[in-house]
Order: structure tokens, then C-alpha cells, then sequence
């Protein structure tokens, strides 16, 4: 995803959030412009990454990433989606937002 979208000129940064116990690192390390919160199902991430990951390890995970949850400016739901469609809802929500390419 950060791939596609560097190529299409966005400035993109990965913030691993969900190892942090500090709820606003996205905000300290990056501050974007504009935050996306991909989100996905339990069930859905096992089968993904094939995760030795227990409910409990995921929902803590979860809570980790509540503040950027709860300030994203663009949320999506992954689990019914491949790939190629999380990154057209993400086009479709920048060109909805009137978010430039930045390069």
C-alpha cells in the first residue's frame, strides 16, 4: 500500500502503533496530514499473516490503537476486501477529502 501510493506522489509513513503503550506515537513520530485506520477482524488477520497471535494479544493490540482510531481521517474495514480494493477505497477517500499528492 505505501508502495502504490508513494508512486502515485502521496508522502506515506508506517507507524507500528500497535507495539506501543504510548497512544499518541503516530502523532510524535509523523503528525500526517491525513491518518488512515485500516482495520481488521480477528479471524481475518490469522488468516492473513498467519499470526501465532491469542484473542487477547489482538485485543490489547486494539486498544493500543484506540486514539488513532478514534482521530483517523480515513477508516476502513479490511476483511471483506483484497488488497487492490483497500487501496481504491483509500484513493476514493483522498479524492473525496481533496488530498493531494504532495511529490
Amino acid at each position: 500500500m505505501i508502495r502504490k501510493l508513494q508512486r502515485k506522489g502521496y508522502i506515506c509513513r508506517h507507524i507500528a502503533q500497535e507495539h506501543s503503550y504510548v497512544p499518541q506515537m503516530w502523532q510524535k513520530i509523523v503528525n500526517p496530514l491525513v491518518l488512515i485506520y485500516l482495520d481488521v477482524s480477528y479471524e481475518v488477520s490469522i488468516q492473513r499473516r498467519l499470526l501465532n497471535l491469542t484473542t487477547a494479544e489482538f485485543d490489547e493490540q486494539k486498544k493500543r490503537l484506540r486514539h488513532a482510531y478514534q482521530n483517523a481521517d480515513i477508516y476502513i474495514f479490511t476483511d471483506p476486501l483484497s488488497p487492490e480494493e483497500v487501496f481504491a477505497e483509500v484513493l476514493a477517500s483522498f479524492e473525496n477529502q481533496d488530498v493531494q499528492p504532495q511529490l
